[in-house]
């Protein structure tokens, strides 16, 4: 599916309980065809996890809160595909076309676009409505750093999950992702754009590499395993099974 981080030799343990402490469960030839933007030690099982209300409370409120983070940034507000993209010239080319015109757009922006078949998006979006959380390690150098997503369709939230820790509700996303689905029953295809929101917390490759993860465990039913298990069957759940899963050391 795809393309995930190589595989790296080294391997030490990891307590899984320390993840979650006590606040565990969101080029020119193209620009024709957009408008202009403003952007602004060992692995223990783990109790049963409850999501907190307030987490539930602020991923719900998605890019529309309006009040600022702890960290004085206001979050960007969903944008319609028709504010990028020039919807009416474009619906007469393939979709071949318009994905790459998309992905084009995208490169060099600290947004990140993408694409999908319909039916992969309908599958997202169905394991997405009983299984919204999942825990991500995203690999640095010599270790790694655990993100938090929530995942409610059309729409998907990533932050530190030692943030959220710190910060409760005003831990500030670090990304967010929209589904466009303009062009899912005449084009069989959907649009997916990923803004950046803190560029010091996560490089455009790193956030790529985080979409695409995000969607290889919803996607794959081997690894949606692992999701279910997290929602629903928590005590079972060990988080050196996401790290084999992603061939990374359990540290």
């Amino acid at each position: 599916m795809q393309r995930l981080s190589s595989r790296i030799s080294r391997t030490i343990a990891y307590t899984a309980k320390n993840l979650f402490g006590n606040h565990l469960p969101a080029h020119s030839s193209s620009k024709c065809f957009f408008s202009a933007l403003s952007f602004g030690a060992s692995v223990h099982r783990l109790p049963k996890v409850e999501i907190p209300d307030e987490f539930l409370k602020w991923g719900s409120l998605g890019f529309c809160r309006t009040s600022r983070f702890a960290t004085g940034f206001a979050p960007l507000q969903p944008k319609p595909l028709d504010s990028i993209i020039d919807v009416e010239r474009v619906k007469d080319r393939s979709p071949e076309e318009i994905a790459s015109i998309w992905d084009d757009y995208h490169l060099g922006r600290g947004h990140i676009g993408a694409s999908m078949k319909a039916k992969l998006y309908h599958l997202l979006e169905h394991r997405a409505e009983s299984c919204r959380y999942f825990v991500i390690p995203l690999w640095r150098g010599s270790g790694y750093t655990t993100m938090f997503a929530q995942v409610q369709m059309p729409h998907m939230i990533f932050t530190g999950l030692e943030d959220y820790k710190a910060r409760g509700t005003q831990a500030a996303p670090y990304m967010t992702v929209s589904f466009y689905k303009e062009f899912a029953e005449s084009k069989d295809l959907v649009l997916i754009r990923g803004d950046v929101v803190f560029t010091s917390k996560l490089s455009d490759s790193e956030a790529k590499w985080l979409l695409e993860t995000a969607q290889s465990f919803y996607l794959s039913d081997v690894r949606y395993k692992l999701v279910e298990r997290f929602n629903k069957e928590t005590r079972d759940f060990e988080f050196k099974d996401v790290l084999q899963a992603l061939d990374m050391p359990i540290l």
